[in-house]
């Protein structure tokens, strides 16, 4: 049976380590996410790009932080930290914003579990009721679709800080998908 994947608060993780990681500051600008991505997975080996699903899901990443966690207030910046590893076929990224934090991540992830559950277990007709998840403060395009993209990509962890602002991605390649996607 598939595991299923959970958002982790961890502030002590050993992959929070900024050492040797490169690092930019973004002001929090929505029209701006995509080419802050781009700036960020140009420096990407080839092999790890997989088409543009590396950029794509680090943007995501960082809509979340412009957008709940900096409420797009241009005056707040989004820290973002990024290493490209060949020898461990990783990628790690962390991404803070100045926000209060990720209140929902135990009601996020209760809800995902469910709605993964129903999946697993072919229940298509009850996993309408977990095809978005929306809070009080969520928009008419919020539902949860990225994050329940990004837990999968993510496969290394989302962990994020006590305070929930920060979050660290991380993607773990195995030998086939670097061999494979070389030539995406």
């Amino acid at each position: 049976m598939n595991q299923i994947r959970k958002l982790l608060v961890d502030e002590h993780s050993k992959y929070f380590d900024i050492k040797g990681m490169k690092y930019r500051e973004f002001p929090s600008k929505y029209k701006q996410i995509r080419n802050y991505a781009t700036i960020i997975a140009f420096d990407s080996p080839e092999e790890f790009k997989m088409g543009n699903l590396l950029e794509q899901q680090i943007s995501e990443v960082i809509k979340n932080a412009i957008v709940h966690g900096n409420k797009n207030d241009k005056n707040k910046k989004v820290k973002v930290w990024w290493e490209f590893n060949r020898k461990k076929k990783m990628v790690r990224i962390i991404v803070e914003d100045e926000g209060e934090g990720f209140k929902n991540l135990e009601e996020w992830n209760e809800f995902n579990a469910k709605r993964t559950k129903c999946f697993l277990e072919n229940k298509f007709d009850e996993m309408l009721q977990y095809i978005s998840y929306r809070t009080d403060e969520s928009t008419e395009v919020d539902g949860g679709n990225a994050l329940f993209a990004a837990i999968e990509f993510w496969n290394g962890g989302m962990i994020y800080n006590n305070k929930r602002n920060k979050v660290v991605c991380v993607k773990i390649y195995s030998e086939n998908d670097v061999k494979g996607k070389a030539n995406v």
